[in-house]
């Protein structure tokens, strides 16, 4: 793993745990929101140990029950595990604002994601640079009720 993509690995992990701490402090007050999106936690089963595993993430953009997530990992050369898993098992649980909600994952079609990405990048700059720093295609991903 190159030493951009460990600096990365643990600026991710610091600032989940960061927020997961700051949640349970406040019993789930703050934060509400991060870098001026909204915050939610996923809930996906593992590809391989079959394990659910929870992540905190933003949404850049969440509307008529629907929730959008970018696969950024920072700008890492490799796509985040739960995106990994979520592809793998689509059928994963939201929690948002203390509710928790069956949904189903999908990658954005590039049309979505076309429509999609500005949106995301007005929502917070940092994802175009992130897309800048990787080759690869940073996905957008879609969670819808089931």
């Amino acid at each position: 793993m190159p030493t951009s993509d460990r600096v990365i690995g643990a600026g991710a992990w610091t600032l989940e745990h960061g927020h997961r701490f700051l949640l349970a402090i406040t019993g789930g007050r703050f934060p509400k929101k991060v870098a001026g999106m909204k915050t939610l936690e996923i809930h996906v089963k593992g590809r391989k140990s079959g394990k659910v595993y929870s992540n905190m993430l933003t949404t850049p953009v969440h509307e008529d029950g629907k929730y959008v997530i970018i696969a950024s990992k920072g700008g890492s050369q490799d796509h985040p595990d739960w995106y990994k898993n979520l592809v793998a098992n689509p059928d994963i649980e939201v929690t948002v604002d203390g509710e928790r909600k069956p949904m189903r994952a999908r990658t954005a079609t590039p049309q979505e994601k076309a429509e999609l990405w500005p949106r995301a990048v007005a929502a917070y700059k940092g994802y175009a640079g992130y897309q800048r720093n990787t080759d690869r295609d940073i996905p957008v991903v879609i969670c819808e009720p089931r």
